[in-house]
């Protein structure tokens, strides 16, 4: 097919560069042949200067620029990320049944989500209310006939790539949708029920390039150029007319933008890119491998022998075409063991010295691979590893010295803190519960809500703080779901973490699990009313797609909390996550919801699942997990129990370390689909009670047990749960506290 300079990515000055490369590739590209019929609206997004777009098709659609956006001639219309965005005119999409809608996009490195590159249809109140959609996060196209929850799309499985010129082109006819990536087919959908013309009726007042329909969502940031839409759906072969890009040029234009940054100091390890945003393939060499490897590890030379010079080459493969590139890499020699241990003293805290409640954590490794070995003027109070034994109730605070002696090799310096341990809290029964939750997908619903019991009724609540959320998220997604609350040890101190997610901000089920949050969103407070600043804490590896329900349990034999969650974890060499997985539960331990292990398979059955909660009765801890795939026999809830919290089951583990002792759950019980466990037993009776979200209808409902041993779960009777409560946690507390939750969050 004949090539057009325009679209292949930034034009005649791209064409250029590949000829260097590869040897005068561009010599003689033809011009593209006309793809006029059926169009609707064409933006160029190439004139000099102006707040119009002006629609070359000769229908007089104009649109308009408004925003943070500049002209950049061929280079297109650049949008700054802020409220930059085209306006189209009311109504582009009426009485069409069939659509094509193109255009070339370069999104900007730092493009935060989620966000629409285009986006046709209405709005109300803030939410997309039909609509027809594209955006780079997980690469689709949606249309829908109302919110998100609507949605019919065609999904590529990842990521648009950011930095590089990319076609875009969706089209729809005869219910088959079809997304395309620089002229070639990267998802289809069939069976689409809607057609563009009937979405509003006709009439759609929120019509974008730039823009979502979404009020919450990002703005586009990069540049835009030869949007199109079309009456018709373009035939394979003139979706490739527009946007094909050959072998040869995606190695030129990858190897083009290829860059390590600065490396005339290199002290650290270089991240090599695998791929090019074009779809290149990179491999790697090194002219020394014991200064910075193929894969670019860094060994910095001795301190006092000089900087180190090394060539890496990237050689670029497409298909039967390839290309290299070289870099000069220099490598400055080691800093001084005295410098190390300096700068590793001075990077070691203590956390919450002055007012110490639980065992802490004392780090043996510092920076720079230095050692740390740690001790306590008072060993009876804290250990040289950081156990804590608080004075008794009513004694006066322990204070006492920690020497932190840090060492690389023959060089040594010390660091000492002053800490103060509190002694422990009065013992008190405890008369109530606190309930925390969030309440829907959206993005009101996706914060944190507290209710408090009437007293030790465990079915009696009253939402807190007029309603309205207790904590917000100003981190990650900001979006905040699956609360859980749980109470040290000693029982003076709390921690609630959360699932860092905004479904309600237009993020799908499919990209919320494969480019989905690898932090969790963390709080502390002593009495369950002041909570601490956010803290967004990365626990996942970076082969995990999300990090979904935290959760942890106190284990006495670590003396640590055991934190689990679920991700999809997806093969080292699939960066993109485009590959297919399932949901297994992962583990970490940590002291202070600050410093966690690497994180572990804690439950892998070989397929999906999700939403583990756990609760400890004498010797034997009960786990309740969400079966996403009828590991157990259905789509439920299933009950295990282990003697050892940490005991891992994985595929291949035969028998199970977890024993199963009930499934189907919710099912047996006469519920609908349930998910979001959260299990408790009375303060006042042989009962348990295990509060599960029927997602698809009444939202959280309560279960009881007399047993977990024995289990008959059925759902309880006479219940009057908060408004609208969903994934969430249900802790006992004290009289005292359950009076401050209701004076002083009312």
């Amino acid at each position: 097919m004949p090539l057009n300079p325009l679209r292949s990515r930034t034009g005649p000055a791209v064409l250029t560069a590949a000829a260097l490369v590869l040897g005068g590739l561009a010599a003689g590209v033809p011009a593209q042949a006309a793809i006029d019929d059926g169009l609707i609206l064409k933006y160029n997004l190439t004139e000099p200067t102006g707040s119009v777009a002006e629609d070359t098709s000769g229908n007089g659609r104009n649109g308009v620029i408004s925003g943070d956006a500049s002209r950049l001639g061929d280079e297109g219309l650049q949008l700054g990320g802020t409220n930059a965005h085209v306006r189209l005119p009311n109504n582009v999409m009426r009485g069409l049944d069939s659509i094509t809608v193109s255009a070339d996009v370069k999104l900007a490195p730092d493009q935060a989500s989620p966000y629409f590159i285009w986006g046709l249809g209405n709005t109300s109140n803030g939410v997309g209310n039909g609509y027809l959609f594209t955006t780079g996060n997980s690469y689709r196209t949606s249309i829908a006939s109302g919110n998100w929850s609507t949605e019919q799309t065609a999904n590529a499985g990842r990521d648009l790539a950011r930095g590089a010129w990319k076609t875009i082109t969706y089209t729809l006819t005869g219910g088959t949708a079809v997304l395309y990536e620089d002229g070639v087919e990267v998802a289809r959908k069939s069976g689409v029920t809607i057609t563009p013309g009937s979405i509003g009726g006709g009439s759609t007042a929120a019509n974008y390039l730039g823009r979502s329909v979404y009020s919450g969502d990002k703005y586009l940031k990069g540049q835009v150029r030869d949007f199109r839409i079309y009456s018709r759906a373009l035939s394979p072969a003139e979706v490739r007319e527009l946007g094909y890009v050959s072998p040869e040029e995606k190695v030129a234009l990858d190897l083009q933008d290829l860059s390590l940054g600065d490396t005339s100091a290199v002290t650290a390890d270089l991240k090599l890119a695998l791929t090019g945003p074009n779809g290149s393939a990179y491999t790697w060499a090194s002219s020394n491998e014991g200064i910075v490897s193929s894969k670019g590890v860094v060994t910095r030379p001795a301190y006092g022998t000089g900087n180190a010079t090394v060539t890496l080459t990237a050689t670029a493969t497409s298909g039967q075409a390839s290309a290299a590139k070289t870099f000069t890499v220099t490598v400055l020699e080691d800093i001084s063991g005295e410098q190390k241990v300096s700068e590793a003293a001075a990077a070691l805290n203590v956390w919450d010295a002055e007012g110490i409640r639980g065992n802490i954590t004392l780090p043996t490794k510092g920076l720079h691979g230095t050692s740390v070995v740690w001790k306590s003027g008072d060993e009876s109070v804290i250990t040289a590893t950081g156990e804590v034994t608080r004075p008794a109730y009513g004694s006066e605070p322990a204070r006492l010295n920690l020497h932190a002696f840090v060492s690389y090799g023959k060089d040594k310096t010390k660091k000492t803190f002053r800490v103060t341990v509190l002694p422990l809290p009065k013992t008190e029964a405890k008369e109530g519960y606190a309930f925390a939750y969030f309440t829907g997908n959206d993005i009101a619903g996706e914060n944190i809500f507290m209710a408090a019991s009437r007293g030790n009724d465990a079915l009696k609540w009253d939402e807190l703080n007029g309603g309205k959320p207790v904590v917000k998220s100003s981190l990650g997604t900001k979006g905040l779901r699956d609360p859980f609350v749980i109470r040290s040890p000693e029982g003076d101190k709390f921690y609630m973490i959360a699932t860092d997610l905004s479904i309600g901000s237009g993020t799908s089920w499919d990209s919320s699990q494969r480019q989905g949050s690898q932090y969790l969103e963390v709080w502390e407070s002593t009495d369950l009313v002041n909570w601490s600043g956010q803290r967004h804490v990365k626990v996942s590896p970076d082969t995990a797609g999300n990090t979904w329900a935290p959760e942890a349990h106190y284990d006495e034999k670590i003396g640590a909390y055991v934190v689990y969650w679920a991700s999809k974890i997806y093969a080292d060499n699939d960066p993109n996550h485009s590959g297919g997985t399932h949901n297994k539960m992962m583990y970490s331990t940590t002291r202070d919801f600050r410093s966690f292990s690497e994180a572990k398979v804690w439950n892998d059955p070989g397929d999906s699942v999700i939403d583990s909660t756990v609760i400890k009765e004498g010797d034997t801890y009960y786990r309740f997990t969400k079966d996403e795939a009828r590991v157990s026999g259905c789509l439920d809830i299933m009950q295990e129990k282990s003697t050892d919290l940490l005991a891992v089951d994985l595929p291949a583990t035969n028998p199970r370390n977890w024993s199963l002792m009930a499934n189907c759950i919710g099912k047996n019980a006469g519920t609908g689909g349930v998910e979001g466990p959260t299990v408790f037993k009375s303060n006042t009776e042989e009962k348990y009670y295990l509060f599960v979200d029927e997602f698809g209808g009444r939202g959280y409902i309560p279960l009881e047990s007399t047993s977990l041993e024995n289990p008959v779960w059925k759902l309880a009777s006479n219940y009057e749960l908060p408004r609208a409560p969903r994934h969430g946690t249900v802790l006992p507390v004290t009289k005292t506290e359950l009076e401050r939750l209701h004076s002083q969050l009312g």
